[in-house]
């Protein structure tokens, strides 16, 4: 997967099986209204998603008009899986959130930041994966938090789930939904976070939205009788 052919190859396939699974799956969207209700003003305002359910963030574009951004990580996977969702209109911002025992490989952090902050600031919608790239699985980290912090933007936790597919033997067993699919896109209500939160108050805010996007994926995957990952 060194190779540019065969990660262009490998971000068309993940195109192509992204459109596939759309084309011939149902589709069920939960508390709407919470998302509804974000788009409907002119803010901009992140969306969280865990990173074993990111495969069918990308088709979400279609459901409006508002540019939307995703925080992609700088690495290699993170390269195929820019390139596979550009189809669908998805502006892609590079980076990952800052390690501080390793400041040498956080030159990326920062201009993310920036570019993230811009964004909202011009109305758009960013997506974010707070336990990715590398996890700690369905562990919030604080970067979603802090950024909604420095830019006043509420964060909306969201999941999917599929009636059919697997979950990969991946660090975050993450969920390929299979074509002929019942989708399930779950929405949970706004997160909120004062711009002066001190410390306590963020990890408040951190744990609200761990919470939050458990309860998501649960929804979702009672919503097409999935089992809860810890059983199935």
């Amino acid at each position: 997967m060194r190779s540019p052919f065969a990660g262009r190859a490998a971000s068309g396939a993940i195109a192509a099986y992204i459109r596939l699974v759309e084309a011939t799956s149902s589709r069920t969207e939960i508390d709407r209204h919470h998302a509804d209700a974000l788009l409907a003003g002119g803010q901009g305002f992140i969306i969280a998603f865990w990173h074993a359910r990111l495969l069918m963030g990308a088709a979400l574009k279609g459901e409006t008009d508002r540019p939307v951004h995703m925080l992609i990580s700088a690495h290699r996977d993170g390269e195929i899986i820019a390139n596979a969702v550009k189809g669908f209109g998805v502006n892609l911002i590079r980076g990952s959130a800052a390690d501080p025992k390793k400041p040498e490989k956080n030159k990326s952090g920062a201009p993310a930041i920036a570019a993230m902050i811009a964004a909202l600031d011009q109305g758009a919608i960013v997506g974010m994966t707070p336990d990715g790239p590398k996890g700690p699985a369905e562990i919030a980290k604080i970067g979603a938090i802090k950024l909604a912090a420095f830019s006043g933007a509420p964060i909306l936790p969201g999941a999917y789930s599929a009636s059919r597919g697997l979950r990969l033997k991946t660090w975050d067993r993450f969920l390929l939904a299979a074509p002929f699919s019942r989708l399930a896109f779950a929405a949970r209500p706004p997160i909120h976070v004062e711009r002066n939160a001190d410390a306590a108050a963020l990890e408040r805010a951190r744990a609200h939205l761990e919470a939050e996007l458990k309860e998501a994926g649960r929804i979702a995957d009672a919503a097409v009788g999935r089992l809860p990952l810890d059983t199935d």
